[in-house]
């Protein structure tokens, strides 16, 4: 029986279409699950929306919509966005489904055994851009520093979630790694917040303020809020209300994957949550940063706002996978820019790659009438320099930094280029038969761990290459796949249709 690998990313909200953070966190975790399946495992990778809330009901009510249609319309957008760029999810978990209301509800009624809720009223500054209660202390010039808008001042009777009671096992809990927080700078964020107290949190609003959400038990007059709605998601989706073959096989997740900004919900109000129902807590929150846009933050009014689907359409879905995988940093902020998405373009994907694949392959067919010369010998150094690169590539994906791992693909394939210009094949083919044989063998080679290292990230390109091959997919385990010597003697190979059109400027 495979190991099992459950990922999950934090629930889109619904009341705008997706921009490209959503596009990077998507693919981001698409390529981590595509690399877990790599690697044999059975992968269950959850995506969704998240549809309850203020904002989502005004939004509806200035468009002249339900909250309902509204939720239906923008998730639907975000489902096509995924096809779109590839993202292979298991399931896509909407918080208005049935199913997961019912699952919220019984964590709220685990929750209320465990003597952890209690009414009371409360007062307090509320951003409703980020959909929660803020401390005045975290405010910039008395703004909200995500939104930059100024709290109202809220005064409600609402249930409470006896947070303050988790705080000392939360924070051990992260220091011992036992849910281990990446990057190593977000654990010391997180660990900072803990170590001033976490208080207790607001788990409810008034029927009468929001009266687009679930259903508080055993009180018709309360919402939900935000989190044991939205949080429990990630076991409502694997049938946390049955408790059954979904939740026994997959549970706890393996790893969160969420923006930096979403962290303190994460790693202490959802684990606080688990504690008290007595649910085992997930192994890993990995958090990725913000993206920019020509060094500036995103904006309509600055005419920077990067739309995903426009460059997917214009450059091809795979272009922009690798872009946003190779050129912001997988846990820090980075910035998105048209002059150097085509310098990477050009250099990296059309040179280093794709006429790579091209001039091999084309010498292989012309050279040996499109089959791969002889078998593989001992070729110690290209045998470890392959070894080398898996090794850091393994490594750097244990670390979520797919970044680094697209780092040791690069240098594979610039190593690759490199060889051809010192061996010549074109010149060998006049003089010496049995070494270009040889050459032409470590050449295709090559091409086939650049094919498997590539696949969690351009999935499209690699499929291209592996049929050029004569590999319909993954051959071998993947053990075996990582040794040297995988091309057989005599495999027909051929050339592909170019992997990377030549831009047009």
């Amino acid at each position: 029986m495979s190991e099992k690998y459950y990922i999950t990313t934090a629930i889109a909200y619904v009341n705008a279409p997706p921009h490209i953070g959503h596009a990077m966190e998507f693919i981001q975790a698409d390529v981590v699950a595509r690399f877990h399946r790599l690697k044999g495992k059975d992968v269950f990778f959850m995506t969704g929306t998240d549809e309850h809330g203020t904002k989502v009901a005004e939004t509806a009510k200035n468009q002249g919509k339900t909250p309902q249609e509204l939720a239906d319309a923008n998730a639907q957008i975000f489902k096509d966005m995924c096809e779109l760029l590839n993202v292979q999810y298991d399931k896509f978990i909407r918080t208005s489904d049935e199913a997961h209301k019912h699952g919220a509800q019984k964590l709220w009624k685990k929750l209320v055994e465990a003597g952890d809720i209690y009414k009371d009223t409360y007062e307090g500054l509320y951003c409703v851009g980020c959909e929660a209660f803020v401390l005045e202390k975290d405010l910039v010039d008395g703004k909200c520093p995500n939104h930059n808008k100024e709290p109202e001042v809220l005064k409600e009777e609402n249930y409470f979630f006896k947070l303050s009671k988790y705080s000392d096992q939360i924070g051990e809990l992260i220091e011992k790694d036992e849910l281990k927080v990446i990057p190593q700078s977000r654990k010391h964020e997180i660990l900072q917040v803990i170590k001033d107290g976490l208080r207790d949190v607001s788990f409810s609003r008034p029927k009468s303020v929001l009266p687009w959400g679930v259903d508080v038990p055993d009180d018709p007059d309360q919402v939900m809020y935000v989190w044991c709605d939205a949080l429990s998601n990630y076991i409502t989706g694997v049938d946390y209300e049955g408790e059954g073959e979904l939740f026994q096989k997959y549970w706890p997740a393996d790893m969160h994957l969420i923006g930096k900004d979403i962290l303190r919900f994460h790693a202490a109000i959802w684990i606080g949550m688990l504690l008290s129902a007595g649910i085992d807590i997930p192994k890993q929150i990995s958090a990725h940063g913000f993206i920019t846009s020509e060094g500036q933050k995103m904006s309509k009014s600055l005419g920077n706002v990067v739309d995903p689907i426009a460059y997917a359409e214009q450059y091809g879905v795979d272009a922009l996978r690798y872009y946003l995988l190779r050129e912001i940093p997988t846990t820090d902020d980075g910035d998105f820019s048209q002059d150097r998405f085509n310098v990477v373009y050009d250099s990296e994907l059309a040179n280093t790659f794709g006429n790579l694949v091209s001039r091999v392959l084309a010498m292989t067919g012309k050279y040996f009438d499109g089959k791969v010369p002889g078998e593989s010998k001992e070729y110690e150094l290209l045998e470890e320099k392959v070894g080398e690169v898996w090794s850091g590539y393994e490594e750097a994906m244990a670390e979520f930094d797919l970044k680094k791992a697209l780092e040791h693909v690069v240098d594979l394939g610039m190593y690759a280029n490199k060889y051809v210009e010192e061996t010549q094949p074109w010149a060998l083919a006049k003089e010496d038969q049995d070494t270009l044989a040889e050459v032409m063998y470590n050449l295709v080679e090559m091409v086939r761990h650049l094919a498997y290292l590539l696949m969690p990230f351009i999935p499209s390109t690699t499929a291209k290459m592996l049929k050029a091959l004569g590999l319909e997919g993954v051959e071998a385990g993947y053990d075996d796949l990582k040794k040297w010597g995988g091309m057989k003697e005599g495999q027909p190979v051929e050339k592909p249709e170019p992997l990377f059109a030549r831009r047009e400027d």
